[in-house]
């Protein structure tokens, strides 16, 4: 007869689970006498058998009275550990998916696409976090659930190192303000642990981390700071004056007006404002005077705020009268890469007009479509600040003049910022005749004034610019072609 025993119950390790084997063969762990007896049963010892019998069992590391598990401090870590897990997932898929799903941008999908799946791989380290603390079947389920700890400390300290360049409220704030206390504490348990022994080569699997966090934040900064910059952005502008046509019906000449924009840049762009504007420029004639005599009246005529910016020896008192002013493609619009558009206007001077030139301004405000998404539904529609019905817009014109009002949400298309800021609109204004404004503020009603310094941070954030171009005829070359 054998005086093997049948049972071996080794000693508890550091979280109190004692492994118990026959022969060579483990049979099973236990945190308890009662862990212990289901184990037995199942290995067909009767249900009473006494623990502390040296001819069934051999204990090593302590007796039957040797259990130091805390059942409720390890189930308690476990449930913390867990939700934080599925909670970093939560916020990694909310952050990346609108990215991977709709960015303009193959680096900004990327980027989303790279969320998604460290969102992933915390999901599974969330599975792991139950066998860790657990019966750790699996060897790696240590290094797998520190692997979700770092990628959700790495994820909060990115989205609260941006949030804290402007300190604006968001209600993604209590996602990851809470997350990177809770992502610290994480670390700090598993680094007691020594979560990664089970790991068969520690080195590579720290040198894995190492790379991936590399290129992930080589991947950030290529889709935020760099690609978004390279692409060159431009419009080409064109005005031009044609043929004028005599009414013999009324004492008017018709003239053409040709306006063609192209955008030969890189990258599509938003039409967030623009204006055509043409002008008839008449000045009193002079005899040649000296230059500071020319300076002079300029500036009288500049204080009068009737001169169109230019300064002629031969002419006093320059002064330009608004003949036709209007929209040229229209806000909310958009040119994509290589994409045209011109439009014709007619408009009307008298025969006998007191113009010696006529002039166009044409006007375009912009925004790059790789940087944001605007609402064109909603923006594309003006409002109207002198009908009262326009709540929210309207305001007398004795204060606000007469102004039409186009605002619309805009999104940027890197989410990182869209969770890490205010909302964003895109407010846009328009007078006959005047430069045309267009911004971006977080500020979500018309009445407030917009900061200045907010107004030029978020012209760049959204790649915003401005472009003009200009035409004159004189008005003898149009009575010309009139037969005039």
């Amino acid at each position: 007869m054998s005086i093997r025993p049948w049972v071996v119950v080794e000693a508890p390790d550091s979280r109190g689970l004692r492994r118990v084997t026959r022969g060579s063969e483990t049979v099973g762990s236990a945190w308890s006498p009662s862990d212990l007896r289901r184990i037995l049963r199942r290995l067909d010892f009767p249900d009473d058998v006494d623990l502390d019998d040296t001819a069934f069992i051999c204990w090593r590391g302590g007796g039957s009275d040797t259990w130091p598990d805390r059942p409720w401090r390890r189930r308690a870590t476990l449930v913390v550990m867990t939700v934080g897990l599925l909670a970093s997932l939560v916020l990694s898929a909310m952050v990346g998916w609108p990215d991977a799903a709709g960015a303009l941008t193959f680096a900004q999908r990327m980027t989303g696409v790279l969320f998604v799946l460290t969102g992933l791989v915390q999901g599974l380290a969330a599975a792991m976090a139950l066998d860790y603390w657990g019966r750790r079947q699996f060897r790696i389920s240590g290094a797998i659930v520190l692997l979700g700890v770092l990628i959700a400390l790495a994820t909060d300290s990115l989205l609260l190192f941006m949030w804290l360049e402007e300190t604006e409220y968001t209600p993604y704030l209590l996602m990851f303000l809470p997350l990177w206390c809770w992502s610290v504490w994480a670390l700090v348990v598993l680094v007691r642990e020594d979560c990664w022994k089970g790991v068969p080569r520690p080195k590579r699997f720290a040198a894995g981390v190492v790379v991936t966090a590399l290129l992930t934040g080589v991947s950030l900064a290529y889709s935020t700071m760099y690609q978004p910059t390279a692409a060159p952005m431009h419009l080409s502008l064109k005005a031009k004056f044609g043929a004028a046509r005599a009414d013999r019906g009324v004492p008017f000449i018709h003239v053409p007006l040709s306006l063609h924009m192209k955008n030969t840049g890189g990258i599509p762009v938003y039409i967030t404002n623009d204006i055509y504007t043409v002008r008839g420029r008449d000045a009193t004639y002079s005899e040649i005077r000296g230059n500071q005599e020319m300076l002079r009246e300029w500036r009288e005529s500049a204080g009068r705020g009737t001169t169109l910016g230019d300064v002629e020896r031969y002419t006093d008192d320059l002064r330009g009268t608004i003949i036709s002013s209007g929209h040229v493609y229209g806000p909310g619009t958009w040119l994509e890469v290589g994409q045209e558009y011109s439009v014709e206007h007619v408009f009307q001077i008298p025969k006998d007009a007191p113009f010696g030139t006529v002039a166009v301004t044409m006007q375009i405000s912009y925004m790059r479509k790789d940087r944001g998404k605007l609402d064109v539904d909603k923006f594309k529609n003006p409002h109207y600040t002198w009908r009262p019905s326009e709540e929210g817009y309207y305001c007398r014109w004795e204060s606000c003049g007469q102004q039409l009002v186009y605002s619309g949400r805009v999104r940027h298309n890197n989410n990182l910022i869209n969770v890490t800021r205010k909302p964003r609109f895109l407010w846009a204004t328009w007078v006959p005749g005047r430069r045309p404004l267009a911004a971006v503020s977080s500020l979500s009603h018309w009445e407030r004034r917009l900061s200045a310094n907010e107004v030029r941070r978020e012209q760049d954030r959204y790649g915003a610019a401005r472009v003009r171009a200009e035409a004159e005829v004189p008005v003898t070359e149009l009575l010309r072609s009139a037969g005039l």
